[in-house]
């Protein structure tokens, strides 16, 4: 019997998931040790670049001089805590941040996201799982070399998928990387009502019902920046019972 052939299908996609992880830098914030051990070592056999720090104050110096793709803060950490570090690193960069946190609270989750984290990870998990939604996020916030050359405009509001680039009547507003994801979704298809979980599935990847309060921040702060008025939006339509929509620009 022949040996049997390399396939260069299999061969492509290798290669595709080596380039999309290349170069790509994570920093890592956690007071546990056996935590940073355990997740680099998981992302590092994905081909990632892995930083680790043990408290909020030592990610914000990293943050700053080092530049990572994507940022993993624990809450509770000594020094500074994850929330802490987030509200300063955001002040800073709109890098995607995802919380590991073993508090289950919504208040906590929502307090979390309102600070402009794109996602959480509730303690015990999986290293796995953790693989699984920093690619996700890097996917859907463009960092992993996919870009698309349409341009949305309805009203004054320009979404450039390709520079990553939204603007309100001519100024420049800056976005979360979630954010970011979730108005794409919805100037893409102005007038079309979307649901929570459409909403979920679209920009967090997975669509759980534990996380439909998730779309609800997020929109919350979209509003925040987009709107004049965000109790009498302009643009982003709550549909009761339903969803959530952009105005097309006839109503």
């Amino acid at each position: 019997m022949l040996p049997s052939l390399p396939n260069p299908a299999e061969n492509m996609l290798d290669t595709y998931a080596i380039m999309e992880t290349m170069s790509k830098k994570i920093l890592l914030a956690d007071d546990e040790q056996h935590i940073l051990d355990t997740v680099s070592a998981y992302l590092k056999a994905e081909g990632y670049e892995v930083l680790t720090v043990r408290n909020g104050r030592d990610a914000v110096f990293a943050s700053r001089h080092e530049h990572p793709d994507l940022i993993i803060l624990d809450v509770m950490m000594g020094e500074m805590s994850g929330w802490e570090a987030a509200r300063l690193i955001r002040k800073e960069s709109s890098v995607p941040l995802l919380f590991l946190t073993a508090r289950i609270d919504d208040i906590d989750q929502i307090t979390g996201l309102e600070i402009g984290a794109d996602d959480y990870i509730t303690k015990p998990f999986s290293p796995r799982v953790v693989v699984a939604r920093v690619r996700a996020l890097l996917r859907r916030t463009g960092l992993d070399g996919t870009v698309e050359a349409t341009i949305y405009r309805v009203g004054g509001l320009e979404l450039n998928p390709e520079t990553r680039i939204v603007t309100r009547d001519g100024v420049r507003v800056e976005l979360t990387p979630s954010e970011f994801s979730l108005l794409q979704t919805l100037i893409a298809r102005p007038g079309r009502v979307f649901t929570r979980m459409e909403l979920l599935d679209i920009t967090q990847g997975e669509a759980y019902p534990a996380y439909e309060r998730t779309i609800d921040v997020h929109l919350k702060n979209l509003r925040n920046k987009l709107e004049d008025d965000p109790r009498n939006p302009r643009y982003l339509e709550t549909v009761y019972g339903v969803g959530y929509r952009l105005k097309p620009d006839h109503e």
